[in-house]
């Protein structure tokens, strides 16, 4: 009867830590990225009253006799199944759709989390605005006027600079991509070279000088008299504010040509061969077809020899033998664009944007977008290892392995998803289901002992 007690108490008091760990997921079920506990029970220890004992020539084999002595908790695990993910619209809420954590530090302690609201503080650093934590990933660094994201290196503070200035650029290259028609234009019978000559197609399109003034590029194409597959290109840079020309002179291989025309030669097959500038220089054999343009800068110091400053950039006209991005010379309408430019004036970062695989772009005033760093993802071998620190955070255990930190997307780990939040994964029916077999058991162990009582009262009252 003593056993029957002590099973009893044993049972009541798993029964009651059960039903904390439910009282707590219930008070968490909107929560942010909380991941919810369950109890699992395991029974004590048997005492054995008889061993086993083997078949005989004459009878068979006896099982033990053993005697329960109650139960206790065997695991409190935390379940990691996705929560559900709720639109909030603001973009630096962020959910994990799939596996990983956030990696946040507190000077040089390192926490994990799947909650994602953060924001940012008065020095445009991604925090968790709930306890000051600084959201670790890596800064684009300029190096050699080139930026690079290495997401090799060390994690860092994520730094978004709101309203800060970014210079202005000069155009280094235009790209275009068109087609010059290889119909002969009509024209009255006997017509003149100047005639032919005037039948040209124009191209306009904004370029930017080292201040980020807008210049005006301008390319004419116009057939070669008496020729089939040949077209002289005309390029001049307009100063738009006066309306003048800046002196543009264009070379194939150089800097600085000797004048501003070219000669545009195709193949039988409507593809670029090659171009000659106006002092004989040719293209090479094969490759891309650039050329260098430069002009005078307006309004910019004189050099010390005299000469005004001049400022250079490439014209890239495609690649010899194929249409794609290409100048071409088809039977078709002519189409003579330039698509892309790399330069643009100053401007302020006025927004950002965060993608699936974390990387922050931000948005200038003047149109550029520019990325600033990506957001570190954490995984481990075993994320129920973690142990929790409270404040939605995880840390390292012995048994959850070590921080596997990549990218998003990589590694096994989920995307991001950006303006939106991962809620609570407590279900609260099944919660509620859990309370009832909780109760239920609860209340079956204090029967157990109370049955017990009955029992010794009535062992007792024999010696009445």
């Amino acid at each position: 009867m003593m056993r029957s007690l002590y099973s009893g108490v044993s049972g009541m008091q798993n029964h009651q830590t059960r039903m904390d760990v439910i009282g707590n997921n219930v008070a968490n079920v909107n929560t942010t990225g909380f991941k919810r506990g369950r109890v699992n029970f395991q029974d004590l220890i048997s005492q054995q009253l008889n061993g086993a004992s083997r078949p005989t020539e004459n009878l068979g084999g006896v099982n033990p006799k053993e005697v329960g002595l109650g139960m206790m908790v065997a695991t409190i695990d935390t379940v990691h199944t996705q929560g559900t993910l709720q639109t909030t619209g603001i973009n630096t809420d962020i959910a994990v759709s799939g596996n990983g954590f956030f990696v946040l530090k507190d000077g040089e302690k390192v926490f994990y989390t799947r909650d994602g609201a953060f924001g940012i503080d008065r020095d445009g650093t991604l925090v968790n605005p709930a306890n000051g934590m600084r959201v670790q990933g890596w800064m684009v660094q300029e190096t050699d006027g080139m930026r690079v994201l290495n997401t090799s290196g060390n994690v860092e503070d994520l730094v978004i600079p709101v309203g800060q200035k970014i210079d202005a650029r000069a155009t280094t290259m235009v790209n275009y991509a068109c087609n010059l028609d290889k119909r002969l234009p009509v024209l009255p019978e006997g017509a003149t070279a100047s005639e032919i000559l005037q039948s040209t197609w124009n191209t306009q399109f904004k370029v930017y000088d080292t201040f980020g003034n807008t210049q005006e590029l301008t390319i004419s194409f116009a057939r070669v008299p008496g020729t089939t597959n040949q077209w002289q290109g005309t390029v001049n840079v307009l100063d738009p504010i006066g309306g003048l020309d800046t002196a543009t002179r264009t070379g194939v291989g150089t800097t600085d040509g000797v004048g501003n025309t070219f000669i545009l030669e195709f193949d039988n097959f409507g593809h670029l061969l090659q171009v000659t500038d106006s002092a004989g220089n040719v293209t090479p054999e094969g490759g891309m077809v650039v050329l260098q343009v430069s002009y005078n800068i307006p309004e910019a110091t004189v050099g010390p020899d005299g000469e005004p400053t001049r400022t250079t950039f490439s014209v890239n006209l495609g690649e010899v033998g194929t249409s794609r991005s290409s100048v071409t010379q088809f039977a078709e309408t002519s189409t003579t664009k330039a698509y892309t430019q790399d330069g643009y004036s100053m401007g302020y970062l006025e927004n950002f944007k965060i993608d699936n695989s974390g990387v922050i772009t931000g948005v200038y005033s003047n149109g550029i977008r520019q990325d600033i760093g990506q957001i570190a993802m954490a995984s481990f071998t075993n994320q129920g290892g973690l142990e929790k620190a409270g404040e939605n955070t995880y840390i390292e255990s012995n048994n959850s392995g070590y921080a596997n930190i990549s990218t998003a997307g990589t590694v096994g780990k989920g995307k991001l998803v950006a303006g939106t939040l991962e809620m609570s994964n407590v279900d609260l029916a099944d919660q509620f289901v859990d309370m009832i077999v909780t109760q239920r058991g609860f209340q079956g162990n204090a029967k157990t002992i109370q049955t017990a009582d009955t029992l010794l009262e009535t062992a007792l009252s024999l010696k009445r």
